[in-house]
């Protein structure tokens, strides 16, 4: 229980007073006024009674009292020649000393290793018979979800600073092993030459910065092989899902405008030893954000009924934002600038 407000011993320094108001010690102090002794104590309280307190707070320029134990107040009943006053002057002085010792305990106990003191404790009122306090179980708390983009038909690339529309059947990656994949056709099936699990489309978006080039033509001219082969050839542990790629050639390329800045983009036709095959291309444009680092990105469609429509690289590429901007527009065909 917290103590009312009152006059209590100063844990930080026990030989003077320190007002408590009832949640925290403020920065009021005074020297303890002389003990005197209040009106005469009874004898000890009935079972079921409460004990008096050993002390008990001060109000405001009331002066401390110590309540005498019970065995007669002074110079009454309790011992011939006022034997019960210096009873009573003795227990008093046991009781000042008991209550010194566990303000010193309390000071002390708020040191720390070092000997800084830290928050200072609230005085303590409780009696030797009450209770052990009993605390609430805590509460359990809440499981942190995982952070997703106010638009749910919006997919976002902190690291380069753009977000993604989400075609129809397309979602955000779930079991996939590469960790800047940005979206996936929804479902899977199996591969046809290997039997492991394959996708009918994903969208991949990474910062080129091994690359000493920056300029978006060559750099989408160099990435589109490893593109294919990633994709069509071998997989990340060496599994050959298609059975290889048997020949490619290049369907596509030129200027393309993304996130209001110029980049350029490459797509090649990919033919494999099983299954219909299926398009890749890799687009390259500067990023707005940070050191404007070139963003690579790349579309990997499955050829055939099954695959996506080629359709929806335009319509993604078109859809490429800064996040937060969503008047900056582009695509394949548009240019606002040099990109060689």
């Amino acid at each position: 229980m917290t103590p009312p407000p009152g006059w209590y011993r100063d844990p930080s320094a026990p030989h003077q007073e320190r007002w408590w108001d009832g949640t925290a010690w403020t920065e009021h102090r005074r020297a303890p006024e002389p003990v005197g002794y209040g009106p005469a104590v009874g004898r000890a309280p009935q079972t079921g009674q409460p004990p008096t307190p050993m002390y008990q707070p001060v109000q405001p320029g009331q002066a401390a009292t110590v309540p005498l134990a019970s065995g007669g107040a002074p110079g009454g009943p309790g011992g011939p020649g006022g034997g019960g006053r210096g009873k009573a002057v003795a227990l008093t002085a046991a009781a000042a000393v008991l209550v010194a010792a566990i303000v010193t305990g309390v000071f002390v106990l708020g040191e720390d290793d070092g000997g800084s003191p830290r928050t200072q404790a609230p005085p303590v009122t409780a009696t030797a018979t009450d209770p052990a306090p009993v605390s609430d179980p805590p509460s359990p708390s809440p499981t942190a979800s995982a952070p997703s983009a106010d638009d749910p038909a919006l997919v976002e690339d902190q690291l380069n600073g753009v977000t993604f529309p989400l075609p129809d059947g397309w979602v955000r990656p779930k079991y996939v092993a590469e960790d800047d994949v940005m979206m996936t056709t929804d479902g899977t099936y199996d591969c046809p030459a290997d039997g492991s699990v394959c996708r009918h489309g994903l969208v991949v978006s990474r910062t080129v910065t091994a690359n000493a080039e920056s300029s978006p033509k060559v750099l989408a001219q160099q990435d589109i092989e490893d593109a294919a082969d990633d994709a069509y050839d071998r997989d990340l542990i060496g599994n050959k899902p298609f059975g290889g790629i048997e020949s490619h050639e290049e369907v596509a390329s030129g200027p393309v405008a993304v996130a209001g800045r110029a980049g350029y983009y490459v797509r090649w036709r990919v033919k494999t030893a099983k299954g219909p095959g299926g398009y890749v291309q890799s687009m390259v444009f500067p990023s707005t954000v940070g050191t404007e680092s070139p963003i690579l990105v790349r579309y990997v469609f499955d050829a055939g009924e099954d695959g996506p429509p080629l359709a929806d690289m335009d319509t993604i590429t078109k859809g490429i934002r800064p996040i937060g901007d969503a008047d900056t527009g582009g695509g394949v065909g548009s240019g606002i600038g040099p990109t060689d």
